[in-house]
């Protein structure tokens, strides 16, 4: 019986996520906001089938009560993360809001299967980080200073990273973590943001030849610091964001065909000089003929994803736990074994509307510096997501970054949920900067009206 019903769940998975993603395209198109409303609600009816289904099935399979305690906490997180954000803000994005929730939902789901105990962690750290980013719209509508600040941006992500180059946890061949007592965190995530704001609040200002050699120089520091530190995923994040921005901002194809080159240099240098990197390039190139060793990781996650083919083995009737770090690097490849080939590919789909709303804000929004940052995170996730299941399907070799919301690891989940309200505030912003349009619009029509109003009253007392 309990067989049975797993087996089934499988295509009410496939059926449910086809649904949210079909939603999250089709909401663009309409234009009657009932109809918008309409749609968003069934998406958020999608997302709590398939969380509550999920846990169904889990606590079927092994009886344990731990399970549906843990789904109740999980439930009203996301609940009241729906409902106090759209109390607070009205007119935020629903589609952001909704795709940030059915992430992390896919993330607890997958990690309570691989992990009980990462995914308590992962929990509690999501309730911590969506109880402060519930502030971050507010400061960013408020706070019309943030754009006056590049240099503490600059130089203090810098010093992070630094401080993580000298005294960092390594972690697979890579400084990656800094460790204060009991408490681990990875300033990269977070120093992320800052390299998006100094970048966008740099070119904003000014994009002369002077200003950009300044900001380049910032910019490449932060990526060489990262490169010396063996974090090339992340100094790769670092440096496509830049090189996005500043063709952005400059419109000059010049620099940006430059940064390639540059880029492409850099790439062949890291490779002579870092032994992990050749691992990974030799594991991407060949990966069966080192399948005992360096290629071990990759191969497996072919062959999960291989086995799950487009329907699935059913959730917990897989062996994801075979592939080495899968609830981080390779949680994709997790979920396309148990939960087939059409939930994951849908589950890219959701995270490309998510991409695209990110730029779709950005282009509508009117001020350079919010403009340029939202671009800039658009980037970070859309570039982060392509690195992490590009890896994971041997499209490009493996380089250690996490899908957002969905992999395990608390400096990432945080700095992700805080990048979402943060788009939050720009959108908002976007809203703001419509309406003030409208009323521009609205007085000069009056203004127009009584001159001509004015002049009808002269032309009748001629």
């Amino acid at each position: 019986m309990v067989f049975l019903i797993t087996d089934l769940s499988k295509y009410a998975f496939i059926i449910l996520i086809a649904l949210y993603t079909s939603l999250s395209y089709s909401v663009l198109r309409k234009r009657d906001q009932e109809e918008v409303r309409h749609g968003f609600r069934l998406q958020i009816l999608n997302l709590f089938l398939i969380h509550a289904l999920a846990f169904v099935v889990l606590y079927m399979q092994t009886g344990e009560m731990k399970l549906a305690v843990f789904y109740a906490f999980q439930f009203f997180l996301l609940q009241a993360v729906l409902v106090f954000t759209r109390i607070i803000y009205p007119k935020a994005n629903r589609l952001v809001l909704n795709n940030m929730c059915l992430l992390l939902a896919i993330g607890f789901i997958m990690l309570t299967r691989l992990s009980y105990d990462k995914a308590v962690r992962q929990f509690q750290i999501a309730a911590v980080a969506l109880a402060v980013a519930l502030i971050v719209p507010v400061l960013i509508r408020k706070c019309g200073f943030l754009q006056k600040l590049p240099w503490l941006y600059g130089i203090g992500g810098l010093a992070l990273l630094m401080a993580v180059a000298v005294v960092g946890k390594t972690t697979s061949g890579a400084k990656l973590s800094l460790v204060i007592g009991k408490f681990v965190f990875q300033p990269s995530e977070f120093v992320k943001i800052t390299f998006v704001f100094f970048v966008a609040a740099m070119l904003s200002k000014s994009t002369e030849f002077a200003d950009i050699v300044r900001t380049t120089i910032l910019a490449a520091a932060h990526v060489l610091v990262l490169a010396v530190s063996s974090d090339l995923g992340g100094a790769l994040l670092f440096f496509v964001t830049y090189l996005v921005i500043l063709y952005v901002a400059t419109k000059k194809p010049l620099y940006f065909l430059a940064g390639l080159g540059a880029g492409s240099v850099a790439a062949v240098i890291g490779y002579h000089l870092f032994a992990h990197v050749r691992v990974r390039v030799l594991a991407w190139t060949d990966p069966f003929s080192v399948i005992e060793n360096e290629g071990y990781q990759i191969t497996q996650s072919l062959f999960a994803i291989g086995t799950g083919r487009w329907f699935g083995m059913g959730l917990n009737l897989g062996m994801p736990n075979k592939i080495p770090v899968v609830e981080q690097d390779f949680i994709f490849s997790a979920i396309a074994e148990e939960m087939g080939g059409i939930f994951a590919v849908c589950l890219i789909l959701i995270c490309m509307s998510c991409f695209i709303m990110f730029i779709n804000i950005a282009m509508q929004i009117k001020n350079r510096f919010y403009k340029y940052t939202a671009l800039g995170f658009g980037t970070l996730y859309g570039f982060q997501v392509f690195l992490t299941i590009g890896g994971a399907i041997r499209f490009i070799p493996s380089t250690g970054v996490t899908l957002p919301l969905v992999s395990y690891g608390g400096s990432s989940l945080a700095s992700s949920i805080l990048m979402f309200y943060i788009i939050q505030g720009m959108y908002l912003l976007k809203e703001d900067e419509d309406l003030q349009i409208e009323k521009e619009r609205a007085a000069k029509a009056r203004k127009a009206k009584r001159v001509k109003d004015g002049q009808s009253k002269k032309q009748e007392k001629s």
